[in-house]
């Protein structure tokens, strides 16, 4: 009686060393890891539109602001695809390496949606070459003695 009791004890003090943590189920983590990018896209297609990452006063704290934002979308896209298999620890490494790729594309996708585009670097030569420096203005009126 003694011998089946410790091991009925053990068991369970075996159960709780494994850790396991479990924020979805994995049809929602994995229902969740396909639809939030393409809202991220669709996110990122209307920020360049209305030129969002331009505007304001502050245009570092704006930019700090959609950064942060960025963040923790890809903190939650990682952990997401790192719960698809039901627990998102312990983790395959499979599921790491899955997840450090989204979250690196991510990151990668907001360093690029800061670029500015072509269209917006011409117009920035061309009001650059309409307004010229203070240098420039003295030589022309140097020509025209």
């Amino acid at each position: 009686m003694l011998g089946a009791s410790s091991t009925s004890e053990w068991q369970r003090v075996n159960h709780y060393a494994r850790l396991m943590i479990r924020l979805f189920d994995s049809a929602t983590a994995t229902a969740l890891a396909q639809i939030l990018p393409v809202l991220l896209l669709a996110l990122m297609v209307e920020l360049r539109r209305t030129e969002m990452h331009r505007r304001g006063r502050r245009i570092k704290l704006t930019r700090g602001v959609l950064a942060a934002f960025f963040g923790a979308f890809a903190v939650i896209e990682t952990v997401l695809v790192l719960s698809i298999d039901g627990h998102l620890y312990p983790f395959q490494l499979s599921d790491l390496i899955a997840g450090l790729i989204i979250f690196a594309l991510l990151w990668l996708l907001f360093v690029m949606s800061m670029v500015p585009s072509r269209h917006e670097r011409d117009k920035a030569d061309q009001a650059a070459k309409k307004s010229p420096t203070r240098g420039e203005e003295l030589d022309d009126d140097d020509d025209e003695l």
